[in-house]
């Protein structure tokens, strides 16, 4: 007779199978005639209609981060976890609004990444540069969480060790090298409906064992016996400020990372991007579910093997799934670690390729050597988030993302802001950017960590909110991002009055309102920073009214140098 546990890995190795062969597939699904480009590679050729583009989303956004890292925390200190939630629900409104006007902009100057379109807003190759090398190192802890939700759910089907974690970053890297953003588009597609199935079987399950009601009891006598003040169903009176901080800064953070603005690149029209924009909190249902389950699983005295809080979830599926069913769980759980993981290497590499390599070390690659070094670099932060995970305690893999966050906040005053104005000075980005980022950086290091009753064990990086006089928090991110307005706000109106020489702003008005049939649209292979090439002015569409200013001539059309006025 055939044991559940036997069930449970078979179940689950034919799944990883076919989604490894779906993923070689993938570079044959919509084939392009040239698909040596990083048009392509990266972005899909710009051409994911809607229900591509909602699954890729999908895929990329709520991820193992969704299904594994916010249950451990529910289940490990309670209320906080819940942080998540609100985040994503005051996401999708500013994804509605500014995601759009980043599509129109980069869609017309053929931009690929927050990096470009920052060195062109604000005439500055430099400030391009900064934001790309914070981008890719922001991303790099990201795609560890994944990583580790990965390894969480190995271990518990019984593939423990490095050496599995390996191989399977090992196939998802091999996959996304040969079919680019097509691979993870493609299969999230098989993600989400095998999460549907994971999260129907998780509503029976709590259903079958006393419903909601029996498990916030239970879970809420259990975090009212441990020793620890902070934990519990509600918040501690002195934890809202760090509660509402870390909502503040994830809502922010989420939107300035590479891959975020990615998936919406890879749509056809703005109307595409706004479809999904507003659809988006559907996913916020799928989330709030898992964060419950972490409740349930504390309320069954489910045990996280080895002390690791990431293995709850996976453990708990194992104890109270049917064999069958907790295989698929398992695949989907997999495939939500793998997906983001891909598609985040992607657009650090993308960051790398057009903000570093082609500026500085390269002006004159083609398109196809873009896309071949892209391919590279995806695998070295892959593999460098691997080794990353090897040495970090992985107990709140969540804090690693949190961490992240710090960094790419810093982003914003450009990135963001500059998708509504371009009065900042490009000097003083700069300034603020360093500003918040040595601000931010300090505070990590100073925050001590603590075990689960409160007893500090390490002096330094223990997680992403300083600790307040009065036993309360405050989330890193969002102090080092004030830091960083001041600062850019401050150094604005001093260089201004002393007359410094500011960058030229080499988009106008209408391109943030560009869309799919534009004849005026440009490919960054026609452009130098986002100017017209040779500093010839491109004359406006009637339609749209308006001129690009004309440009100084530039010394070498393929030097990339940012022009200046």
């Amino acid at each position: 007779m055939v044991s559940d546990r036997t069930v449970e890995v078979g179940v689950f190795v034919v799944l990883m199978a076919g989604v490894v062969l779906l993923g070689f597939g993938a570079a044959r699904w919509r084939r392009p005639a040239d698909p040596l480009t990083l048009e392509e590679w990266g972005v899909g050729g710009r051409a994911f209609g809607n229900w591509a583009t909602w699954f890729l989303l999908g895929g990329s956004m709520y991820s193992a981060y969704t299904f594994i890292a916010v249950p451990a925390v529910t289940y490990g200190v309670g209320a906080v976890g819940w942080f998540a939630i609100p985040f994503a629900i005051v996401t999708t409104p500013l994804t509605f609004i500014f995601t759009t006007r980043a599509w129109s902009v980069a869609r017309r100057h053929g931009f690929l990444t927050h990096s470009e379109f920052a060195a062109a807003r604000f005439g500055s190759r430099g400030l391009g540069a900064l934001i790309a090398v914070t981008g890719i190192l922001a991303t790099i802890p990201y795609v560890a969480v994944q990583l580790i939700s990965l390894q969480a759910v190995l271990s518990t089907v019984g593939f423990g060790g490095e050496l599995p974690l390996l191989a399977a970053v090992t196939l998802v890297s091999v996959c996304t090298f040969r079919s680019g953003l097509r691979a993870p588009a493609l299969l999230s597609v098989v993600k989400d409906v095998l999460l549907a199935w994971m999260l129907l079987t998780a509503t029976l399950m709590v259903a079958m064992y006393g419903g909601w009601d029996s498990t916030f009891r239970i879970a809420g006598e259990r975090f009212a016996a441990t020793p620890n003040p902070a934990d519990g169903l509600l918040l501690p009176d002195n934890g809202h400020l760090g509660f509402l901080t870390l909502v503040i800064g994830s809502a922010l953070a989420i939107f300035a990372y590479p891959h975020a603005l990615l998936g919406m690149l890879a749509a056809k029209d703005r109307a595409t991007v706004r479809r999904n924009a507003a659809a988006l909190p559907i996913y916020c249902v799928a989330l709030a579910l898992m964060a419950m389950l972490g409740f349930f699983a504390l309320a069954r005295g489910v045990t996280p093997a080895d002390g690791d809080l990431n293995t709850v979830v996976p453990r708990m599926i194992h104890e109270y799934f049917p064999s069958w069913s907790a295989g698929i769980a398992y695949a989907a759980l997999s495939i939500a670690a793998l997906i983001p993981a891909a598609v985040m290497s992607i657009a650090a590499a993308n960051a790398f390729t057009r903000s570093l390599y082609r500026p500085y070390l390269r002006p004159g690659a083609s398109p196809a050597t873009e896309a071949w070094v892209s391919r590279w670099v995806s695998l070295i932060v892959k593999f460098g988030a691997a080794a990353l995970i090897l040495t970090v305690d992985p107990a709140f893999s969540v804090d690693l993302q949190l961490i992240g966050g710090v960094l790419i906040l810093q982003t914003l005053p450009a990135v963001f802001l500059g998708l509504l104005t371009a009065w900042f000075h490009r000097t003083a980005l700069t300034a603020g950017m360093l500003t918040g980022l040595a601000v931010g950086v300090g505070m990590l290091y100073g925050i001590p960590k603590t075990d689960g009753a409160g007893r500090v064990v390490a002096d330094h990086f223990g997680g992403s909110s300083w600790p307040l006089g009065d036993g309360g928090s405050v989330y890193v991110g969002v102090v080092a991002l004030l830091a960083n307005l001041v600062a850019v706000v401050g150094c604005t109106l001093l260089l201004r009055a002393a007359g410094v020489r500011e960058g030229v702003d080499t988009t106008r008005p209408d391109d943030y309102l560009a869309d799919a049939g534009d004849p005026y649209l440009k490919r960054l292979d026609d452009l130098i920073d986002g100017s017209p090439a040779n500093g010839r002015a491109v004359p406006a569409p009637a339609q749209h009214g308006g001129r690009y200013r004309r440009a100084r001539p530039q010394r070498k059309a393929d030097e990339g140098q940012p022009i200046e006025r």
